[in-house]
């Protein structure tokens, strides 16, 4: 095993991404000026697609860093059946679910169970289909619906806070299953389908439409909230949840709701709203 994922199993995951939380929010025009001038020369990030292109205009650099995009910068497929991409970035792995188990990198695998964190959960996906996005720095980094949905309950699992850059995926069995991470179940039109936003090390805080910031708290135990009651639908395309830094996406379908395409392949560039399989219609 290379020293650098060696020392992601040494290096206190939840302590550096509480620094880094806060860092990312100090607005000392100096420091945070600096941090964005340095993400966006390092990453060619382009503020261009960005609602101003100003980096002074900025309160800190989590504002910059979930920054909203230009009404037009993202359009969703106009076909009534496609299946939207919930973010920005780069295929990591998408295709069928194997009895039950997903890939996560080649000779990498974890189970649809330790992903939603329940076997009774899992087992309405166990045939079904995945798509794995991650995001860079460079991405835009707000989530989108792949499809119509009512938010039926969320499941905040607690874990580590590995990178999920791709050497790290490649190499740490059940990454994505082990990172601390928020489930979203949704029933659409034809069934249930659910979106998981995956937490990594110094980019582990997430924010929905709905709640607001829900990670951190880091979790020591499951825990699970029921949404039915507040009937909370999004549309197709619109807004659910954000990064507040990066990460990564899992989308999973049963068969009966929708299948994803099977020529995604691994580093493939994607955009929020571009067809990435089909969705049962009417």
């Amino acid at each position: 095993m290379k020293p650098s994922i060696i020392l992601q199993y040494a290096l206190p995951h939840r302590l550096l991404s509480r620094l880094v939380y806060w860092a990312t929010r100090w607005t000392w025009r100096p420091w945070k000026n600096f941090l964005i001038g340095t993400i966006v020369r390092n990453y060619q990030v382009d503020l261009s697609e960005a609602q101003t292109a100003d980096i002074a205009a900025f309160e800190h650099f989590n504002a910059f860093f979930t920054r909203l995009l230009k009404p037009g910068a993202r359009s969703a497929d106009t076909d009534a059946d496609a299946l939207l991409c919930p973010a920005d970035g780069k295929i990591s792995q998408a295709g069928p679910i194997r009895a039950g188990r997903i890939v996560q990198a080649k000779g990498q695998h974890y189970s649809v169970a330790e992903l939603l964190a329940s076997e009774t959960d899992a087992q309405a996906y166990a045939d079904g289909s995945f798509v794995t996005v991650y995001l860079s720095p460079r991405d835009y980094h707000r989530a989108h619906m792949p499809l119509r949905g009512t938010l039926q309950y969320s499941v905040h699992v607690p874990g580590r806070l590995f990178s999920v850059a791709p050497a790290p995926v490649a190499e740490i069995p059940r990454l994505f299953a082990r990172n601390e991470r928020l489930v979203c179940h949704f029933q659409g039109e034809h069934g249930p389908f659910v979106v998981v936003m995956v937490g990594a090390m110094l980019v582990s805080s997430v924010s929905t439409v709905w709640s607001g910031l829900e990670i951190p708290p880091y979790a020591s135990r499951v825990t699970r909230r029921d949404w039915r009651e507040q009937n909370l639908s999004l549309e197709r395309f619109a807004e659910m949840a954000r990064f507040n830094m990066g990460s990564t996406v899992i989308v999973l379908l049963p068969p009966a709701v929708g299948r994803i395409d099977d020529s995604l392949q691994p580093e493939q560039p994607v955009k929020v709203g571009q067809r990435i399989g089909s969705i049962a219609v009417a």
